[in-house]
């Protein structure tokens, strides 16, 4: 085992952390909280720091593990248990100009059934574009459209002028979800696009605006049954109610604006 496990403890409603070196366990870390249900699909991120892992369970943050080992020693990931794998990805190393430390991503997807038992889901594999040059305005299909569990994630670096950019996920000529970063007003609006018609505008966060002229960032959208939750830089930050739910018809990403894409995961 490496420098971090984390086996989900089903009976006792906790989630163990730990480190093995040699052979031998460390001290345990418990959260004392249970995310994963059985039978239900649940997305993990990891996001490796210079100091820690930052473990985002189903796009909110679940917990916080301070390196015991060298993260850059970490060379292989291992899943087992009674869970299917949708999919694993990797997300490039970015640089942040305010921290030098290489930012790494890594999002898992499984499901796990009641009964203990693997079973097979419809999974349809992500679509990853090349790195680093991206157009702008960048159009992409989503292959099956939105769906409960699916993911679509985004990085990019703002530039240092930049006045606003934007993200639409869209179903035909409407916007289901239009996500609109303006920094000349210091807000993240989101609304939604019917018959060239706009709703109501939505602006509230928890916090300031998590974006920074100037500097990297990775947008995790997550789609579910009755809203879209999103997170940025593993933190998350809202979440959308869907006005259009006839999801599948949602097949098109756009981006466009004053960013430079680097990463696009669909």
């Amino acid at each position: 085992m490496g420098p971090f496990s984390a086996p989900v403890e089903p009976d006792g409603g906790y989630v163990v952390c730990n480190t093995r070196q040699k052979g031998r366990w460390g001290p345990e870390e418990r959260k004392m909280h249970m995310p994963f249900q059985n039978g239900m699909p649940f997305d993990l991120c990891f996001l490796v720091q210079s100091s820690d892992f930052k473990v985002v369970v189903n796009g909110s943050l679940f917990v916080q593990y301070f390196h015991r080992v060298p993260f850059h020693r970490v060379d292989t990931i291992s899943v087992n248990g009674s869970v299917q794998l949708s999919y694993i990805s990797f997300q490039p190393p970015s640089v942040r100009p305010a921290n030098p430390a290489p930012i790494t991503q890594t999002v898992i997807h499984t499901v796990q059934s009641a009964s203990g038992q693997m079973f097979s889901t419809p999974a349809i594999p992500p679509m990853m574009y090349p790195h680093p040059a991206y157009p702008m305005p960048f159009i992409t299909t989503i292959p099956g459209g939105l769906y409960p569990s699916k993911s679509i994630i985004l990085s990019g670096t703002v530039l240092p002028s930049a006045q606003r950019f934007h993200i639409n996920l869209c179903s035909g000529s409407h916007i289901a979800f239009h996500m609109n970063p303006r920094f000349d007003e210091n807000a993240v609006v989101r609304n939604t696009q019917i018959n060239n018609s706009w709703g109501s505008e939505e602006r509230s966060l928890p916090r300031k605006t998590p974006f920074i002229r100037g500097q990297s960032f990775s947008v995790w959208i997550l789609c579910e049954a009755h809203c879209l939750k999103v997170a940025v830089d593993g933190q998350h930050v809202f979440e959308y109610y869907h006005r259009l739910r006839n999801l599948p018809t949602i097949n098109k990403l756009e981006v466009g604006g004053n960013i430079q894409l680097t990463h696009v995961q669909t």
